[in-house]
């Protein structure tokens, strides 16, 4: 625990969770004795309540998403672990609208475990209650990994593009459908050039020989299935670029959402230069990036290492994508559209 700043390994999410409660306090509201966080505005329009949730230490995911135009509550669990299922079934009750509540949920076996006991209370109190399983993680789509593909950065533009569709006041069934149509539409892949440090012991989680790079990490210090020479930053890219457009085959013309995200100890000068990477080897391809966005919204602790997202839109995902949002980690109020300037 030596290299993390906190008061004890076991206060830490609490310490932190109430801290950005309260400078956060005019978006969101902390009901720390259920164990989540809820949006203090809401749309007038919005009929569904929208809850996610998962182990701590990917900060800002999901807290940080709390607020207008996004999530209704988000209920953490310790690190790397998933939140209970009475955390759940109380946010649930708690922000639930007249059409009930939508779960979204990262294919994991605890949460789903966890999220499926808080629907089955749910089910039993009468509140009608479904759920968006994102499975995005390029890097585990094999026959071999009996779970399925883990649910990682993707699950951001899942719940800013359900939160603008809740706004509009899209039904339950609605939102379900928009939300799978999402998940079958994205996917991501993760590299790292180091791993996380372990809060309960101080240590690297593994260790990488210089010059190295683990393609196709997990977010919970999960090795990917190779260690590959780093190489040049346009030949990693190119290299992720192309993995994924082979996944999802975009068709031609066809918009695509970029999602670069830090995964805890890469700086923005660096993130910055892959995003530059990335347009070109997507634009490359023939690959039309829409709308792009960069930062830390899905981390691993301090993992040395980034991820890469896209997104196969249309004008409908575009124009909910834009929509206005207001959450401690995402805000904006006019769409981030890529302009040419002559």
């Amino acid at each position: 625990m030596a290299k993390y700043f906190a008061s004890s390994q076991e206060s830490l999410v609490a310490d932190a969770i109430a801290g950005f409660s309260t400078v956060h306090s005019g978006l969101v509201a902390h009901h720390a004795q259920d164990g989540y966080v809820r949006a203090r505005h809401t749309a007038p329009a919005r009929r569904v309540g929208l809850l996610s949730g998962g182990g701590s230490g990917h900060e800002p995911m999901h807290v940080g998403f709390v607020g207008a135009g996004m999530l209704d509550a988000a209920c953490p669990g310790q690190v790397f672990a998933s939140p209970h299922n009475r955390q759940i079934f109380k946010a649930s009750c708690a922000v639930a609208g007249p059409e009930g509540v939508l779960h979204i949920v990262k294919n994991y076996t605890g949460d789903r475990i966890n999220f499926g006991i808080a629907a089955e209370r749910l089910a039993h109190q009468g509140i009608p209650c479904a759920r968006v399983l994102v499975d995005d993680d390029l890097a585990s789509d094999s026959d071999g990994v009996a779970v399925g593909r883990r649910g990682t950065a993707a699950t951001v533009l899942v719940e800013k593009i359900l939160g603008a569709a809740a706004d509009r006041g899209d039904g339950l069934t609605q939102l379900a459908e928009l939300g799978a149509r999402l998940v079958r539409q994205c996917r991501s892949m993760a590299v790292a050039a180091a791993a996380h440090t372990a809060p309960g012991t101080g240590r690297a989680a593994y260790a990488l020989p210089t010059g190295m790079i683990e393609f196709g990490v997990g977010i919970h210090g999960e090795r990917a299935a190779r260690s590959l020479p780093q190489g040049s930053l346009a030949g990693l890219v190119g290299r992720m670029a192309e993995a994924l457009t082979a996944a999802l085959r975009p068709p031609p013309g066809a918009p695509v959402i970029v999602l670069v995200n830090g995964l805890g100890a890469v700086t923005s000068l660096e993130l910055y230069a892959v995003a530059h990477e990335t347009v070109r080897a997507l634009e490359g391809r023939g690959v039309l990036v829409a709308r792009s966005l960069v930062g830390d919204f899905s981390t691993a602790l301090d993992t040395r290492g980034f991820s890469l997202t896209l997104l196969v839109a249309d004008e409908e995902v575009l124009g909910l994508y834009d929509a206005p949002v207001r959450t401690p980690a995402l805000e904006w109020s006019r769409p981030m559209v890529r302009e040419s300037v002559a």
